[in-house]
């Protein structure tokens, strides 16, 4: 008797991890590594893209960067081109650059990585380094639209004052801010 509640409480228990683990990546959001930053640090960001768009690859990640980061320092990633997009809408190659802004430059509007293709399937990270302002409070939202072969995704939904991305189709990425 023990033995058949047992088999079956596994059999259960795995059809119900099976069930989520396919699930969690169609519902997967991009987001950040990070939970949270300090105001006023230099801080390394990394965005998980976790699946691409309904079965078509990843080919390009916009990144838009918020106010409250400065210093942006794209990171280069192998196969796939950097561009950055400053505020005098000048775009400079990540070879020119590095993707790197500090007071003397135009202050970084976007990152963009393209002409890659991450297959639906895989995940990876895309990363940059910033310098959170000090004056940065609560959350800090980053919107970002991933371009697929077929069709894209705008994480860039942002909730109301008070409110939960956790109500949102397609939250964008957030970190909190410690004081």
């Amino acid at each position: 008797m023990k033995f058949r509640t047992m088999v079956l409480g596994t059999a259960v228990g795995a059809a119900a991890l099976g069930t989520s683990l396919f699930a969690t990546p169609a519902m997967a959001h991009i987001i950040f590594e990070n939970g949270a930053v300090a105001a006023g640090t230099r801080t390394e960001f990394v965005l998980r893209v976790p699946h691409g768009c309904d079965g078509s690859p990843t080919v390009a990640v916009r990144v838009a960067v918020p106010k409250e980061l400065e210093g942006i320092e794209a990171l280069p990633k192998p196969g796939w081109k950097l561009s950055v997009v400053t505020d005098d809408l000048h775009q400079a190659s990540a070879d020119a650059n590095a993707g790197h802004s500090d007071g003397g430059e135009a202050k970084v509007k976007e990152l963009v990585w393209s002409n890659g293709r991450l297959e639906d399937a895989f995940r990876d990270t895309f990363v940059f380094r910033a310098s959170v302002n000090k004056t940065a409070t609560g959350r800090i939202f980053v919107p970002v639209v991933q371009q697929c072969e077929s069709g894209a995704e705008r994480w860039i939904e942002i909730p109301a004052a008070g409110g939960s991305s956790d109500d949102l189709k397609h939250p964008a990425p957030s970190v909190g801010v410690d004081p």
